[in-house]
C-alpha cells in the first residue's frame, strides 16, 4: 500500500511560472494569454516589480495593454491576482479594472506595496536613476522604502479594500485542489537586481524563484518554468547589449520596437545563445517559448504548424534547442494570440 507522502508526490501540480529570458520585452504577455485560453487557467497571478513593465496582447484584432493586471485577463473565466511582492500604482490598477471590466475577478494581496506620488517624483528627479535609464514609474524608490520598512501597503488603501485577499493562501489552495495556475513574471532575467547587468537593472530579483516568492509559493508547488525568448534581443534604456546593431540596421531588419510603458526606442541585437543558456540555468527552466519568429523569418508569418515553417526557421529553432538543451515548446509567428505553434504535447 502506498504511503500518504507517496500518494501526494504523484499528484499533478498544475502550476506554471512564466519569466523573461533576456532583458524584458520578450512577449511574455502573449504567451500567458495563450496559455490562459488554451489551458483554461483558473488563476493567473502577477509577480515581479510593478507598473514599470507593460504586457501587450493582440486578440481578435484588438490590442490589450496592461501594466498591473495579469495578461490572462482575456479569458473571462480566469481569476486575476496580484501577489504580495508586487508594487501597486492604485490609479493605474483601478483604471485597468475599469477598462477591462474585471472588478468581480480581480484580487490584490494586502501586503502589496503602494507607489506614492513622491516615489514617482523621486524616480524622475534622481540623477543616478536618470543615468541608469529607469521607467520613472516610482518602482525603485518604492522598493527602497519597503526595504526601509516605511512603505504604505495595500491593506492601508481604502480604494483597494474591496479587492483585498490573501493571495498566497488562495494560490496554494488552488494548486492543492488541482486547479490550473499561471504565475506571470515581469521584466527579464538580466534585469534582475542580483543576476543582471548591475547597476543597469530593475529594483529586485525577477528570476523564477523570486517570482514564486512574490506570490508566496514554494518550489515544490511548481511543475513547469517556461522561459520566454524573442527571436532577437531588445533592451530599453542604458546598459550593455552584446552585438548591438546600429539603428539603421535594426530598421532594415524590421526589428524596430518601442517600449510599451515608456515609449522609448528599444535597442536590438541578434539572438544571444550564451545569455539563453545562462537564463535556463538561473531559472531552472523546463520549457522554452520563442516569440516573433516571423519578424526574423517574414515568410513564416502566421504559421501554426512546425512542419509548415521554412527550412531556415526550422534550423534556427533546432539550433536554439541544441544550444540550451531544452525543447522549444511554443513558437509565436505573429501578433495575434492564435498565431502560435504549440509543441507541448
Amino acid at each position: 500500500m502506498l504511503k500518504i507522502s507517496e500518494i501526494l508526490s504523484m499528484r499533478r501540480m498544475p502550476c506554471t511560472v512564466i519569466v523573461g529570458g533576456f532583458f524584458g520585452d520578450e512577449g511574455k504577455g502573449k504567451i500567458v494569454a495563450y496559455l490562459a485560453m488554451k489551458d483554461k487557467a483558473d488563476i493567473a497571478v502577477r509577480g515581479g516589480v510593478g507598473p514599470n513593465a507593460g504586457h501587450t496582447v493582440m486578440f481578435h484584432g484588438k490590442e490589450h495593454k496592461t501594466r498591473m493586471l495579469p495578461s490572462a485577463l482575456i479569458n473571462d473565466q480566469t481569476r486575476l491576482m496580484i501577489g504580495p511582492g508586487v508594487l501597486i500604482n492604485v490609479e493605474v490598477l483601478l483604471q485597468e479594472i475599469k477598462n477591462f471590466s474585471t472588478s468581480d475577478r480581480t484580487f490584490v494581496d494586502p501586503q502589496c506595496g503602494i507607489i506614492d506620488r513622491i516615489h514617482i517624483d523621486n524616480d524622475a528627479s534622481d540623477p543616478n536613476l536618470k543615468k541608469i535609464g529607469t521607467t520613472e514609474t516610482g518602482t525603485g524608490p518604492a522598493n527602497a522604502d519597503r526595504a526601509l520598512r516605511r512603505a504604505t501597503l495595500a491593506r492601508d488603501s481604502i480604494e483597494l479594500s474591496e479587492y483585498l485577499q490573501d493571495i498566497s493562501n488562495t494560490v496554494n489552495c488552488s494548486i492543492d485542489s488541482d486547479e490550473t495556475v499561471l504565475v506571470e513574471g515581469t521584466q527579464g532575467t538580466f534585469l534582475s537586481l542580483y543576476h543582471g547587468t548591475y547597476p543597469y537593472v530593475t529594483s529586485k530579483d525577477v528570476t523564477a524563484s523570486a517570482i514564486c516568492s512574490d506570490v508566496g509559493i514554494g518550489p515544490k508547488k511548481v511543475n513547469d518554468v517556461l522561459v520566454v525568448y524573442k527571436a532577437y534581443v531588445t533592451r530599453v534604456g542604458s546598459g550593455p547589449l552584446e552585438g548591438e546593431l546600429e539603428q539603421e540596421e535594426t530598421t532594415s531588419k524590421g526589428w524596430t520596437e518601442f517600449g510599451s510603458v515608456t515609449g522609448r526606442l528599444r535597442r536590438a541585437s541578434p539572438f544571444n545563445f550564451e545569455l539563453a543558456r545562462r537564463s535556463v540555468m538561473l531559472n531552472s527552466a523546463t520549457q522554452v517559448a520563442l516569440t516573433k519568429l516571423d519578424v526574423v523569418f517574414p515568410s513564416d508569418f502566421g504559421k501554426r504548424e512546425f512542419s509548415s515553417l521554412s527550412g531556415e526557421a526550422k534550423k534556427f529553432v533546432k539550433k536554439i534547442e541544441e544550444e540550451i538543451c531544452l525543447k522549444v515548446a511554443i513558437i509565436g509567428t505573429g501578433q495575434e494570440l492564435e498565431d502560435i505553434i504549440d509543441l507541448r504535447y
